[in-house]
């Protein structure tokens, strides 16, 4: 049976089993998980200090419920499964999930959010510009679907929690034209892991700024289609 689109990221069966008090708990309006730190990332992360606060952003950033989230969206760093040479960026939006591959086989991974455009474009592409708490312009179908959200930053948003692209903003280009495909932060957590309506490929604030200081313009993304999916690894 397909999935839908707004369904959990896809697991291994190892995954699925270790996961499931995420699960019970979400269908019996539990509290927050523990400690599944064991799970997530088996070299040990401290999630409580890559997802807290960050004031020292020109707009300070409150901490993430990072136990809120499936665990198969937080960063942690894995065995590279894209084959791509190192410093590429792989984007696997079936899957809900985006790769930067590093030196000795091993890759970098987040969890994304993808919205209807994430889904219908794939390819190569490169990135040729970088943007810092970037504005936010609505597109004429926006503004058409919902004028009194959105008319209002018609001339654009300025950047901050509240604007859509979050906190960094990665634009990809292809032959030197701009895709209108980006990778961007987000203003909703919750939203990672998800097909939502609309938008490109975003992230969670923390892990946009994270891979935004990682890759320099220039890099070389990988959009995969869905027939080439990686799925999730444990």
């Amino acid at each position: 049976m397909p999935m839908s689109r707004n369904a959990p990221v896809r697991m291994t069966r190892r995954a699925f089993v270790a996961a499931m008090p995420l699960g019970l708990a979400a269908c019996a309006g539990g509290g927050p998980l523990t400690d599944m730190r064991a799970f997530i990332d088996p070299d040990g992360a401290n999630y409580d200090e890559i997802y807290g606060a960050r004031p020292d952003e020109a707009h300070p950033m409150p901490a993430v419920n990072w136990r809120m989230l499936h665990p198969a969206v937080l960063r942690r760093t894995m065995s590279d499964p894209t084959g791509e040479a190192p410093g590429t960026i792989v984007v696997d939006p079936d899957a809900r999930l985006l790769y930067l591959v590093l030196e000795g086989g091993r890759a970098m991974r987040y969890g994304v959010g993808v919205g209807k455009q994430g889904m219908e474009w794939n390819g190569r592409a490169t990135i040729q510009r970088k943007g810092v708490w970037p504005t936010w312009t609505p597109t004429r179908d926006m503004i058409s679907r919902d004028p009194e959200l959105n008319a209002k930053w018609a001339g654009g948003m300025p950047g901050g929690l509240d604007n859509p692209l979050g906190a960094r903003a990665l634009y990809l280009y292809q032959d030197g034209r701009d895709t209108m495909y980006r990778i961007h932060g987000t203003n909703a957590p919750r939203s990672i892991g998800r097909a939502l309506s609309s938008g490109c490929i975003r992230m969670l604030n923390h892990d946009i700024i994270d891979l935004y200081e990682r890759v320099p313009t220039g890099t070389q993304v990988v959009v995969l289609p869905p027939s080439r999916t990686l799925g999730v690894t444990s």
